[in-house]
């Protein structure tokens, strides 16, 4: 039987040294070096994302605040349309308002229609068209009074005329007085009391018991 040489065993060992450092590289050192590689290039991009984070983090604040005073602007705003959850019923609160803001600025009112409602983006136009006569002064005031109301109202038409000549302080006034409603909007109704229940009647008093019916004597009973 063939013995080995030391030099051999030597070379034999150096060969199955050299396989183990190629497999472990090959098959643990390769792979970690490809791992860190896509690491590295993941980390700009994890570091970008969580600073995108951190921005929002710190914008939460101000993003309520700021939804939060739109909310309050929205609410300021729906406050001032007009009430009722239909034209017509929002043409009639408009009505109800410029004769009373009329009234205020002592002019006379001629006439009155409602016109057709104009569908808006997410509001509906309710106008109406009045006619007042009254003096140059009082014409004035109308028109103020009208911008200071508390409602949203625009005016789309003003066409001011004589009365009659030789009158000029009397002036016709016509205009076109629109006001703005929400369609579908929940209408607020005023809590009524209740009516109080109506009083009982007195219990009327028992009736007169009738009179026994008289029995015959022992005399008349005798005479029978």
């Amino acid at each position: 039987m063939a013995t080995i040489t030391r030099r051999e065993r030597t070379l034999i060992g150096v060969g199955v040294a050299g396989a183990v450092l190629v497999g472990a590289y090959l098959f643990v050192v390769e792979p970690m070096m490809n791992r860190n590689a896509e690491l590295a290039q993941l980390v700009p991009a994890r570091e970008a994302t969580l600073e995108r984070r951190r921005q929002l983090v710190a914008q939460r604040d101000r993003v309520a605040a700021e939804q939060a005073a739109l909310a309050a602007q929205l609410d300021a705003a729906s406050a001032r349309l007009l009430p009722g959850a239909t034209a017509p019923l929002a043409a009639s609160e408009l009505q109800k308002l410029v004769k009373d803001v009329a009234e205020g600025a002592k002019v006379e009112v001629r006439s009155e229609r409602v016109l057709p409602p104009v569908d808006l983006p997410g509001l509906q136009e309710v106008p109406i068209e009045i006619a007042v006569a009254g003096s140059v002064r009082e014409t004035v005031a109308l028109l103020h009074m009208l911008e200071q109301t508390p409602r949203l109202l625009t005016l789309r038409d003003v066409n001011i005329r004589v009365v009659a000549v030789g009158q000029a302080r009397d002036l016709l006034t016509t205009l076109t007085v629109s006001g703005y409603v929400m369609p579908g909007a929940p209408v607020k109704m005023e809590e009524k009391p209740a009516a109080p229940e109506p009083d009982a009647p007195p219990p009327s008093a028992p009736a007169p018991a009738s009179p026994a019916p008289a029995t015959p004597g022992k005399a008349e009973q005798d005479k029978g």
